[in-house]
């Protein structure tokens, strides 16, 4: 993806977030990932599937970060 200003099919969102189809669209439809529609299709940018992207990666560095201190502090061998 190079443009921030594309504007992908759900099809190609799913591919690139590496989820199904129907599992974007619960995405979209609850609001964490803002979309429009041409016609009865969705669009979604490119720029606003980085974001969250990157989002979704802080919480999994951060939720990995909490996992191995509580391994630490209950001296689990890491």
């Amino acid at each position: 993806m190079t443009s921030t200003h594309m504007e992908l099919s759900i099809k190609q969102a799913a591919d690139f977030l590496n989820v199904s189809r129907p599992f974007l669209v619960q995405l979209l439809e609850n609001g964490k990932i803002p979309f429009h529609k041409i016609g009865t299709h969705r669009r979604v940018k490119s720029s606003d599937l980085m974001e969250y992207k990157q989002e979704i990666e802080q919480q999994r560095l951060h939720t990995l970060d909490e996992l191995a201190e509580q391994a630490q502090r209950l001296d689990m061998g890491y």
